[in-house]
């Protein structure tokens, strides 16, 4: 009997100790918002997915997330012979593990079609049985009819699109006039699509990344090649699902993939504000200065096109402090740099001035 408790202890403690283990992220914050970790895109064995669904919690909680989206197709379901059709089972099932852990649980459902119009997630729905049917824009009508935030899925996925360059099609032009599609994810299961960024901006909508994970997580995006899961960063007023909705709504979006953050620059700026700090001089001979340059973030800051008498590249690891010895003059100047991990476009990166503090 006492052998059976000793047993019965280690395992329990065993399970006490996996629990308590999650990772803090240090991700930028938007002044006056919440940073809000989430990803909208996840599969579990109620469609073509192979994780029951309160392991998707556990995995998000493990990895430092705030919010999860379950969107299992409406209309692929390879493993019905198995597992009865149930569009909300997911959601039912992983809700009370979800709000035990402190995670934003948001019942959802990918509406799963060709090309046109592709692939497109309803978030936020209440009633996902009501999308399963055949015409299109009725689905969509009838998720909007249930306040939904709906966003297409890898619109350059080569499954769909062969040269992997999206393209809006008319269908996306009508929903974007009735307000029916309200972003795109800009990365998708290791891959990203640098028009979305153009897409985005031109139509107003919002820049969505989410990893699409099928398997386990922890062993879809491993290292060396991934440090994290793919993520999008919402900047909410408060830690609420109703405050996530309102910023997914307003466009206050950023995505987190590797070592990269993609964002629009009036998002971007403030964000690498928030995270990096330039300190006094501590030496000055006269005619250089040097100073420290400190990252707080868990996301490096590779900085490239330094001025004349600069590093004409730095590097600020994650984490991490850098020394900057710099011409004297960048007392009274700021030095300016690209941050090459910072996307702003499809073809452009956040540009920021940097001065050290006055002492």
């Amino acid at each position: 009997m006492k052998t059976k408790l000793i047993i019965i202890t280690a395992l329990l403690l065993g399970t006490m100790s996996l629990q308590a283990q999650r990772q803090m992220v240090n991700v930028p914050e938007l002044p006056g918002y919440v940073t809000l970790k989430c990803d909208f895109h996840i599969h579990t064995v109620f469609s073509d997915g192979n994780v029951w669904p309160t392991n998707r919690v556990s995995e998000a909680w493990r990895d430092g997330l705030d919010a999860i989206a379950i969107t299992d197709h409406i209309e692929y379901q390879p493993h019905k012979q198995y597992i009865p059709t149930d569009h909300s089972a997911a959601w039912k099932i992983a809700s009370a593990m979800a709000a035990d852990n402190n995670i934003i649980l948001v019942m959802g459902t990918e509406i799963t079609r060709g090309m046109p119009p592709g692939h497109l997630n309803a978030l936020f729905i209440t009633d996902p049985d009501l999308l399963a049917t055949d015409d299109f824009m009725k689905v969509v009508e009838a998720a909007m009819a249930q306040g939904a935030f709906i966003h297409w899925n890898h619109p350059g996925w080569k499954s769909q699109q062969p040269d992997g360059i999206p393209r809006m099609y008319d269908v996306h032009r009508e929903m974007i006039a009735k307000g029916w599609l309200h972003g795109i994810e800009y990365f998708n299961g290791g891959e990203y699509y640098p028009l979305v960024m153009d897409m985005c901006r031109e139509n107003k909508l919002a820049l969505i990344g989410n990893s699409d994970t099928h398997g386990v997580i922890s062993e879809e995006y491993t290292a060396p090649r991934y440090s994290h899961r793919p993520m999008t960063l919402v900047f909410a007023k408060e830690r609420t699902a109703e405050s996530l909705k309102e910023a997914l709504f307003a466009g206050r979006t950023a995505v987190w993939y590797g070592d990269n953050l993609a964002a629009f620059e009036e998002i971007a700026l403030p964000l690498f504000r928030s995270v990096i700090t330039a300190g006094a001089p501590y030496k000055d001979d006269g005619t250089r200065i040097w100073f420290e340059l400190c990252n707080s973030s868990d996301i490096p800051m590779k900085l490239s096109g330094g001025p004349e008498g600069a590093p004409a590249m730095l590097t600020v690891p994650a984490r991490s402090m850098v020394i900057v010895r710099a011409d004297r003059k960048y007392l009274s100047q700021p030095l300016t740099y690209n941050v090459d991990n910072i996307i702003t476009g499809s073809d452009s990166v956040l540009k920021v001035e940097i001065s050290p503090a006055k002492k």
